[in-house]
């Protein structure tokens, strides 16, 4: 593993080791077209580290999904410790939003509490070990 603590690059010795004055052999393999795009981004970081002995931070573009899956870990506390969805929404969207917005015309930020909670009690019967598998 290569890693500043930050960003990592994990690589698989087949058979020698990595240690010493031996050369060693790279070797990455690609299957087909529809994997190349994905196989693509470790490799390029690679040899980034490679070349400049540092890890590059436009290759490790932050993860999309970091807000969403906050807000559930939020959700999830405020559930273990009793809260209401309408307490749940003035914890994340602030009171005056939810005093405005939560019996309005739209039931959209009820909508979005909901389903924050639904995911949240997902992840915690087990969806979340889906995140190491999804890529």
């Amino acid at each position: 593993m290569l890693s500043d603590g930050w960003h990592h690059i994990r690589l698989d010795v087949d058979k020698g080791r990595l240690t010493g004055n031996e050369a060693v052999m790279l070797r990455y393999e690609m299957r087909g077209m529809v994997s190349a795009q994905a196989r693509l981004l470790p490799l390029r970081r690679f040899l980034h580290v490679a070349r400049y002995r540092r890890f590059a931070r436009s290759l490790f573009p932050p993860d999309a999904r970091i807000g969403r899956l906050i807000d559930m870990l939020r959700v999830h506390d405020a559930l273990k410790a009793g809260a209401s969805q309408r307490e749940i929404g003035e914890a994340l969207f602030g009171a005056g939003r939810i005093a405005s917005d939560w019996n309005g015309g739209s039931d959209s930020l009820r909508s979005r509490v909901r389903r924050l909670v639904r995911e949240a009690r997902a992840m915690a019967r087990g969806g979340y070990r889906d995140l190491m598998r999804r890529r």
